[in-house]
């Protein structure tokens, strides 16, 4: 059972806004965002047919001497692959069409992560396995469900300087250096939160 508490945006017939009304902001070190509050109307509705159909996969991984579950469920779907619904798929071809003269190349690949209640989360990080390490890219995450806050800080540590809260068919993308030279997270909290999901496009060979 997942609590869930709609917006304006999220409600509705599902469509997509007009990308033209992205905001930017200049995070430093060549890093920035964009972002679009309800992007993606009917959010909920999707939501709801996403965490129900989609094939989640729970993962282990290895932390020093113990193996422990990854607070979240996973899906993904590589290039080539059918999404798990046409709006999904409608969204990054906007999404390459929109980023096509900065980035160069098309979003191909969906990854989906559901962060099922508040203990959910994903530690800091960027996306820096295969390109991301060393080129700029962009990831674009189209968010669903009950908004959880994303952080971002500068690589090296810290406190978080920006927060953005992401739901509701919000989208933020991250581009130029963001992955090489800033971190994000999505923390647990103790308040009662409904379900999110994640869905994140990413190019060839960026993870």
């Amino acid at each position: 059972m997942h609590l869930q508490q709609g917006s304006l945006f999220a409600t509705g017939a599902p469509g997509l806004g007009d990308l033209a009304a992205v905001h930017r902001t200049e995070l430093g070190r060549g890093a920035w965002i964009d972002t679009f509050p309800g992007w993606l109307t009917g959010a909920d509705d999707l939501f709801d047919r996403l965490a129900a159909e989609v094939p989640w996969r729970a993962e282990e991984r290895r932390m020093y001497d113990n193996v422990v579950a990854v607070p979240r469920l996973l899906a993904h779907y590589g290039a080539g692959a059918q999404l798990p619904d046409a709006l999904l798929a409608e969204a990054r071809s906007r999404l390459t069409a929109h980023y096509a003269a900065e980035l160069g190349e098309p979003f191909v690949t969906a990854g989906l992560c559901y962060y099922r209640d508040g203990r959910d989360s994903v530690a800091w990080h960027g996306d820096r396995i295969g390109r991301g390490d060393a080129q700029d890219t962009m990831v674009a995450i189209v968010s669903l469900g009950a908004p959880r806050p994303l952080l971002l800080r500068p690589r090296g540590g810290g406190p978080a300087t920006v927060r953005r809260p992401l739901g509701h068919g919000d989208l933020i993308v991250m581009g130029g250096s963001c992955q090489r030279t800033w971190d994000h997270a999505v923390p647990k909290t103790r308040a009662v939160v409904g379900g999110r999901i994640s869905v994140q496009f990413r190019p060839r060979g960026v993870a």
